[in-house]
């Protein structure tokens, strides 16, 4: 099941949410079986992908259709795809009504990742094991670089609360955000 509207809810318990409509072939399947498995595609599986998402189940073998391997979980009776880079096995902790869909709380029960594409977070060394990412209608994306952020420090904190202003970016930015400030003071303080 493709599903565009997926998310972190918790570390522990691990738990993820999938918001499904209740007319998707999936929302039955889901609520029925108390679980389900999420397979993370790479760019290689784009048309498959846009092809499951878009046809309902309902009436036809789609996954059968396509010919994709499958392979049984560790957990879970729901298939997971071969040629992906990441699988999460997950029972249904919890659903609720949002809107017009039906968030399913999944309980992680299991998950794996291709080393070459995953450690902790995703790596992207590699455009073609990049996890896909839905952009909505018939666009996706790949990621093409990670970017490391600074963790601020308490001290750098302080130093905030105490400017009254947070000094983010890079450390060129900072420099010239303190001269600037440095700047009005002195203007301030002349008059």
């Amino acid at each position: 099941m493709p599903a565009a509207f997926v998310t972190p809810l918790s570390m522990d318990p691990p738990l993820i949410g999938v918001a499904v409509h209740p007319s998707r072939h999936s929302h039955d399947m889901i609520k029925f079986s108390e679980e389900f498995a999420l397979s993370v595609p790479t760019r290689a599986l784009l048309h498959h992908v846009q092809y499951l998402g878009s046809v309902s189940g309902i009436d036809l073998a789609k996954l059968e259709l396509t010919r994709l391997p499958t392979f049984r979980g560790r957990r879970i009776d729901a298939p997971l795809l071969e040629g992906c880079i990441g699988w999460i096995e997950c029972g249904v902790h919890d659903a609720y009504t949002i809107g017009d869909h039906t968030l399913f709380v999944g309980k992680v029960i299991a998950a794996q990742a291709e080393g070459d594409a995953f450690d902790e977070t995703w790596l992207l060394h590699d455009a073609e094991e990049a996890p896909l990412q839905y952009l909505g209608l018939n666009f996706y994306a790949v990621p093409a670089a990670r970017l490391e952020a600074r963790i601020p420090q308490p001290a750098d904190v302080k130093r905030d609360v105490e400017a009254g202003e947070a000094q983010v970016g890079d450390a060129t930015e900072a420099e010239q955000r303190r001269e600037a400030t440095e700047r009005e003071r002195e203007d301030r303080q002349r008059g």
